[in-house]
């Protein structure tokens, strides 16, 4: 008998895992976007913010104060001039520990010896230089020279290869001498790739003898050039943080240190190659520390190091750069300085803006980013959520009814499907169609259904004479079977209801947005334009922007539509395009809906240009109100929502609605939505 072990699919993603849901984030987005932000701009709000989801994902602001406070509390870690201190008081130490065995002897070489240590430079560098040949009278006294000179090494080696000074510790000779060999091997390696002579070979070759002086276990060149670089930067930078005096005596000492070891030239042909390979990693920069401890030249280094990894990972979390991606952020430059829950959460957002546009919610179009048509229904259908949450409870026998309904009662009848149409399918015509057909091709009689043109047909269906599939257990036969093709389908024919011919006319001028009714405006647009494209089909609805031009929005524009920073107010023009959209539908009964916060002040001149004039122009309003006087011959009822109490626009609703017959109402900007929307839905009850 077979065994079978069952685990963890491993080869690839799992095929069986639920789609990654997006629908909380696209609200959250939503949000912004239905406030007036751009999509861009608010899906640049919702990483910043966070996912809105029960695992409390952190956003960039959350990632990038961690990150602020840590180079706050490396900053209080420590002074930078430790290893500046420590050597001088293993100087004084030693130059004590010498007087102390020179004091007893009252010989002529014991005064000389004393006036010798008198004259000693106070730079510690020089002092350090002058006694490097001195014959040290008190074996304590050199003995703490001789420490004092191994921690300067130590140090001036542990600031240029991290974790040096732990392999230093046992001062053994050969320890020097690998040193020595290693940096003669890497500056050797780094000549032969500036000449492209360098091979993965080589590099392999190098860490397989000198590995474990390197924690970071680089896995090429580059990676090893970068950690040698950022290091030496930070040094260089520690150096800048110092006064001059402090300066220049470090600097000594280092110096000094080199020599003594032997390793001067290396280290100097080191430090060229890697300022070379890396000018950008702002060599000489000062930083501050505020601490009061004093820190070792290698710590000092590595906390100047971890503190520009993390001025640049806050430069990349802040995406305030143009052109900035998530995938700026160094993944592992967060795991070093944050941890494996940072990692995470920028992994989450990361596929949060991939699965929006993989899914279909978001696209780039030149560098922009939008909404696609996915997308906006959906925020359109949030939009008209909200403003049916504000709206009182209708009358008696109202409901919320979710089923697809009959576009109206049947009358016996059918015809030929129509693309589009939402009329009950005739199933017995429409296989007898497929069945006549057949014959007429010559096909065999039976009974199958196969896919629609264009879509491998489905496996042909028998019985035998009970009425069950196959029978005495052998295969039925497999006549074949009648295929449905597109035009078999016939749909039964409902008695027409009148459809409405809706046009939403939206200010976009720059004074919307100065008074703050623009969101308002843009969320009452998505919302009507679901509400009759959702709940009315057979209705024809338009918008409408309008500024100094006039324009109609398409539903993924909409989403996204900005207020245009011009002068005017074009209505003339908007109630032309209008005007069109009636005429298209002339069986269809017309709605004018304008939302507006000023008259008036621009029209078109005969060559199609706009013309503004603040006071409006008697020119302007003589064709506007024409235009007014043309949708009243046409039947339509134009309904004015003033955004504004401006006493021109008063004046000029009032001289509409006495020539069309139409209504004018004053909402709040927060009611806007649910006054369109109710009046749309008392204007069609009318009209029904």
């Amino acid at each position: 008998m077979s065994r079978y072990r069952y685990g963890a699919y491993e080869d690839g993603p799992d095929p069986l895992a639920p789609p990654y849901d997006v629908r909380a984030a696209l609200d959250a987005m939503g949000d912004s976007v239905l406030d007036g932000t751009r999509p861009g701009d608010a899906l640049r709000e919702l990483l910043r913010r966070g996912l809105p989801d029960a695992q409390g994902r952190r956003g960039l602001d959350d990632l990038l104060r961690e990150v602020r406070d840590r180079r706050r509390a490396l900053r209080d870690r420590g002074r930078l001039d430790g290893t500046l201190e420590q050597a001088r008081a293993l100087l004084d130490t030693a130059i004590g520990q010498e007087r102390a065995e020179l004091f007893p002897d009252p010989g002529d070489e014991a005064r000389l010896r004393e006036a010798e240590l008198d004259t000693l430079p106070a730079d510690t560098s020089q002092a350090i230089r002058r006694l490097s040949d001195y014959q040290w009278r008190s074996d304590a006294a050199r003995a703490t020279f001789e420490q004092l000179r191994d921690l300067l090494r130590r140090e001036v080696l542990d600031a240029q290869f991290q974790g040096m000074k732990q392999a230093l510790e046992s001062q053994d000779p050969a320890a020097m001498q690998r040193v020595k060999d290693m940096m003669a091997a890497l500056n050797t390696m780094l000549e032969r790739d500036a000449r492209g002579e360098h091979t993965q070979g080589d590099f392999d070759r190098f860490m397989g003898e000198y590995g474990d002086m390197f924690p970071d276990d680089p896995q090429n060149l580059e990676e090893l050039v970068d950690a040698l670089a950022r290091r030496a930067a930070a040094m260089d930078r520690l150096l800048a943080s110092l006064s001059p005096e402090q300066r220049a005596e470090l600097a000594g000492l280092m110096e000094q240190a080199m020599q003594d070891a032997g390793l001067a030239m290396e280290m100097t042909r080191l430090g060229d190659a890697l300022r070379a390979r890396r000018p950008d990693l702002g060599w000489g920069e000062p930083e501050q520390m505020t601490g009061q401890d004093p820190l070792g030249m290698g710590d000092a280094t590595t906390a100047l190091a971890e503190l520009a990894d993390l001025a640049e990972l806050e430069s990349a979390l802040g995406q305030d750069y143009p052109g900035a991606r998530l995938d700026d952020i160094d993944e592992e430059a967060v795991r070093r300085a944050l941890g494996r829950q940072a990692v995470d959460d920028l992994d989450a957002l990361r596929r949060i803006e991939k699965e929006l546009e993989r899914q279909g919610y978001l696209r780039r179009r030149k560098g922009e980013l939008e909404l696609t048509p996915k997308a906006v229904r959906r925020l359109g259908e949030t939009a008209l959520r909200r403003v049916f949450s504000r709206l009182t409870m209708g009358r008696a026998g109202d409901h919320d009814q979710r089923d697809a309904g009959q576009a109206g009662e049947l009358t016996g009848a059918s015809r030929e499907w129509r693309f589009g149409d939402e009329q009950p399918l005739d199933v017995v015509r429409t296989v007898s169609n497929a069945i006549r057909r057949g014959a007429m091709d010559g096909a065999a009689g039976g009974l199958a259904t196969g896919a629609v043109t264009g879509a491998p047909p489905a496996a042909p269906v028998t019985t035998n004479g009970n009425g069950s599939a196959g029978g005495n257990g052998h295969a039925p036969a497999r006549p074949a079977g009648v295929r449905l093709g597109v035009d078999d389908f016939e749909v039964h024919e409902t008695e027409r209801r009148t459809g409405a011919a809706v046009c939403l006319l939206v200010d976009l001028s720059y004074s919307m947005v100065l008074r703050g009714t623009w969101a308002a405006a843009k969320q009452t647009t998505l919302a009507l334009h679901t509400l009759v494209t959702s709940k009315f089909p057979q209705d024809a609805i338009q918008i409408i922007g309008f500024s100094n031009y006039a324009r109609v929005l398409h539903p993924t524009e909409m989403a996204g539509l900005d207020w245009d920073m011009v002068q005017g107010t074009n209505l003339h023009h908007a109630l032309m395009i209008a005007g069109r959209h009636l005429d298209r539908h002339p069986d269809f009964e017309p709605i004018v809906l304008v939302v507006t916060d000023g008259e008036p002040t621009a029209h078109l001149r005969p060559d199609g240009r706009s013309l503004f004039d603040y006071p409006p122009s008697a020119d302007t309003l003589v064709l506007t109100l024409a235009e007014v006087d043309k949708m009243t011959r046409r039947g339509a009822c134009m309904n004015f929502f003033m955004l504004a109490e401006d006493r021109r626009l008063v004046s000029f609703v009032e001289e509409v609605a006495r020539r069309n017959g139409g209504r004018v109402f004053a909402p709040d900007a927060e009611r806007l939505g649910e006054y369109v929307v109710s009046d749309y839905l008392r204007v069609r009850r009318g009209r029904r």
